[in-house]
């Protein structure tokens, strides 16, 4: 199992919906299933953070693998099927490939889709999940189906005739009406040395670019880290333009889980319970007059008087306020905090080490790498501390401040 690849901040640190994370919540999704602990694709700056999240659940794995910077879901994928082949050399092992930032409701009806698409990948097809659209969505891509796969197992899937891009409403209402569409969900199972033959085939490039980064692999605790140069080499490639596009082994299964793409904080809304108002609340809020919004209080009171249509995120690094059909440009906000120099985006009051998390209580520079490891002890108040005068050194130990 590959969980990937980009375990966005926000999905991994916060409660976004019920008690768990959904990096948390898409692990657990898979008791029932029976799969080997987890391989975990992110981000180097995230590490300590998804390791957490992991042992927290009792699942800590030594499969996280680190990427020192982004390069889409085919080399990420190809990251996870590398290490699943050496960690099963005799084996080609089945991949069950998920993101880490769904919601499913039925994951009862999840768990039979994986049971019906298994034959499928064992037999060398690459399945993809195509999810079963309850109307005309505009936000996914669809997965036109084609003639039925039959012969395994009595099971149903069909062949992949087409991957189609974000429709306009009136294409996604006449996709919706014929019934031959399904929500391109993302993912996949597959083994994992017959995604690298056809990752080989038609995007060799990439293949051979991940399999040097794993050649060169230096671990570092519980995670893998890649060799950084030959992993910047390899083009950024989404799976299905790099592989699924073209095989001609796509197969897709059905799925109709109560699926959800969270890609942004108005989805969150959408797939939310509301209150009469329309509201959805997380945290201590307080709302008069307010309509339609979803309002997130990590820490302290929010309030709000006296509108409607918004998106209301406090956390302690930042406040984002947002007209909730305008949401989407956040990613231009982000930009606009790179190119100011400014340290928002990455750098964050909340930090987690091997040790722990502590909250930073300086907000000057920040400082990199091992010397802000180091100076933990001097600038953060330790998240386990039984009283407000003690700490943890750098190596971990319970220690008592003196003033």
């Amino acid at each position: 199992m590959a969980v990937g690849p980009e375990c966005f901040i926000l999905s991994s640190s916060l409660c976004l919906k019920g008690d768990m994370t959904m990096l948390q919540a898409t692990v657990n999704r898979l008791e029932g299933v029976k799969c080997a602990s987890p391989v975990v694709i992110c981000n180097e700056q995230h590490r300590f953070i998804v390791a957490e999240q992991l042992h927290q659940l009792n699942k800590l794995t030594e499969n996280i693998i680190l990427e020192p910077a982004g390069r889409n879901t085919a080399p990420a994928i190809a990251l996870a099927a590398l290490a699943a082949k050496r960690r099963e050399p005799e084996n080609d092992p089945l991949m069950l490939v998920l993101a880490a930032d769904h919601v499913i409701q039925n994951e009862d009806a999840f768990r039979a889709a994986v049971r019906e698409a298994t034959p499928y990948a064992e037999s060398g097809k690459l399945v993809t999940f195509g999810i079963v659209p309850s109307l005309p969505e505009t936000g996914y891509g669809y997965i036109r189906r084609g003639e039925v796969s039959l012969g395994v197992d009595d099971t149903l899937a069909f062949e992949v005739a087409q991957f189609v891009e974000k429709p306009n409403l009136e294409t996604a209402q006449a996709y919706v009406a014929c019934g031959e569409y399904y929500w391109n969900s993302g993912m996949f199972l597959f083994r994992a040395g017959r995604y690298l033959e056809e990752l080989g085939k038609y995007r060799p490039d990439i293949l051979s670019a991940c399999e040097k980064a794993m050649d060169i692999t230096d671990p570092d605790l519980d995670f893998i880290r890649v060799d950084e140069e030959a992993f910047l080499s390899c083009p950024d490639e989404s799976i299905d333009y790099a592989v699924m596009e073209r095989t001609a082994d796509a197969v897709v299964v059905p799925m109709d889980a109560g699926w959800s793409d969270v890609g942004s904080w108005s989805s969150l809304w959408e797939i939310s319970n509301h209150s009469a108002e329309g509201n959805v609340h997380h945290g201590d809020v307080i709302s008069h007059k307010t309509e339609n919004s979803y309002i997130y209080a990590e820490s302290g009171l929010v309030t709000t008087i006296g509108v409607k249509d918004l998106v209301v995120v406090q956390t302690k690094d930042a406040v984002l306020i947002a007209d909730r059909n305008a949401v989407q440009d956040v990613k231009k906000v982000v930009e606009r905090i790179k190119a100011d120099g400014r340290h928002e985006h990455h750098i964050h009051r909340e930090v987690y080490r091997p040790w722990g998390k502590y909250d930073s209580i300086d907000s000057g520079r920040p400082l990199s790498g091992e010397a802000h490891y180091r100076e933990a002890g001097r600038r953060a108040v330790a998240a386990n501390a039984s009283s407000p005068g003690r700490t943890l050194d750098r190596r971990g130990r319970d220690r008592q401040s003196h003033p």
